[in-house]
């Protein structure tokens, strides 16, 4: 297939509404966990990007039928289950490895490799290992093929992660919720794409409690039934499509989400100079003036500011009046965007886990390649905000998160094409 790129021609403020998509950081795990349920499962809200796309090839291949039309995914078992998945099927994105736990938890067994996605730096999975082996299973690792077992079931278990993990604590959701007995995690992820997928395990009959605080308790159950869910909305995407309005200058309105999911990017927003309304499931966006830089930025597990949230925040702030910086505590190859940014005007210097911004008057179009999914997608954000024209390549990372991203761009009336 041809490689594609985006074509953009800032300068032009956004305005409009758009409907939010649903959250890619939710929908791959919970895919998942369908794969744990009998009967027919659907899906509502179910963002059209090609890690979803990706997540379906797998399931597939372990057994079930899938329709993917209208953002509404419906799974079916087919009958024959396979607890094995392909090395080109763990390649294609990081949350392959959520599957250890939901097919470790149903079928008693599986066998992979270890998960591609963004290189971001080290994401070990020691901690989704050592927690399976909490819960009795029985895990060996040669040669880069990972093989799970438990011959008579998992068993619960009191766990303490070192680490807030969302992957982690998501696979031991899965692996527990078909357990014997009881499972405690200690030091759970609290984000709240943990308590939607503990939303779609309890409708299909699982019984879980306290997901979002950091002490979650899953009563096994003898099994789980499909059901009809729908995903809740991207922050992430939301946080991205409020820096593109800050960085051109413009006003828009993001339906489908509230205030609360995205509490943690707003609040910088409205240090920058943003301004927020919130009514009827809608958030209205005035981004209007002059941004200001903001004194720090510190990743750090939910509830602080997302490190998915950092690159487009930072693309949005290149033009800020001041300085801002960024610490960033969640992956150390974070700041490939930079490069980027830079070549685009953007005064920026990495000193390890710091960037420091100095706002600058212009940002000018360049030929740039996108990195990963969010620093790809901050590309896009700076460009709708310079001078000129904007060439982003690499572009099936923006694709793997954003659902249609030109065409979001498009309706609020930004200069971008796909070619």
């Amino acid at each position: 297939m041809t490689a594609q790129k985006f074509i953009i021609e800032g300068g032009t403020p956004l305005q409009g509404e758009l409907k939010i998509q649903g959250a890619k950081n939710s929908v791959l795990p919970i895919i998942a966990a369908a794969a744990m349920c009998s009967g027919e499962t659907v899906i509502e809200n179910c963002p059209e990007i090609t890690d979803t796309y990706s997540s379906t090839r797998i399931m597939t291949h372990l057994g079930f039928n899938c329709v993917f039309e209208n953002n509404t995914m419906i799974i079916r078992s087919s009958g024959q289950r396979i607890s094995e998945i392909p090395d080109e099927l763990m390649r294609e994105m990081r949350s392959s490895i959520i599957y250890m736990g939901a097919l470790t938890g149903s079928l008693g067994e599986c066998t992979m490799t270890f998960p591609g996605g963004c290189e971001l730096g080290p994401r070990p999975i020691d901690m989704h290992i050592a927690a399976l082996k909490k819960l009795g299973a029985k895990v060996s690792d040669e040669y880069g093929i990972i093989r799970c077992s438990a011959e008579n079931g998992l068993h619960g278990a009191k766990i303490n992660l070192n680490y807030p993990s969302v992957g982690t604590t998501e696979n031991i959701m899965l692996a527990a919720a078909l357990a014997k007995g009881e499972t405690v995690i200690y030091n759970a992820a609290r984000e709240p794409e943990i308590s939607d997928l503990a939303g779609f395990l309890n409708r299909c009959g699982a019984k879980i409690k306290g997901a979002g605080n950091s002490t979650v308790i899953i009563e096994g159950v003898k099994k789980l039934h499909g059901c009809t869910y729908s995903v809740m909305p991207d922050r992430i995407a939301a946080a991205t499509y409020i820096a593109a309005a800050a960085s051109s200058g413009g006003e828009i309105t993001l339906d489908g989400i509230d205030r609360g999911v995205c509490e943690s990017c707003i609040s910088v927003f409205e240090q920058m100079g943003c301004k927020f309304y919130e009514y009827s499931n809608r958030i209205y966006v005035d981004a209007k003036r002059k941004l200001k830089g903001v004194n720090k930025i510190t990743t750090m597990p939910h509830p602080g500011f997302p490190t998915d949230a950092q690159a487009v925040i930072m693309a949005a702030l290149c033009k800020s009046s001041g300085s801002s910086i960024f610490v960033e505590n969640i992956f150390e190859n974070r700041y490939r965007h930079v490069d980027a940014l830079v070549k685009m005007g953007a005064d920026i210097k990495v000193i390890g886990k710091a960037a420091i911004v100095n706002g600058v008057d212009k940002l000018y179009g360049a030929k740039v390649s996108a990195t990963d999914l969010r620093g790809g997608a901050a590309m896009a954000v700076a460009g709708l905000g310079a001078e000129g024209i904007t060439e982003i390549s690499e572009i099936r990372h923006i694709d793997r998160g954003y659902e249609n991203f030109e065409g979001a761009i498009t309706k609020l009336g930004g200069n971008i094409r796909r070619a």
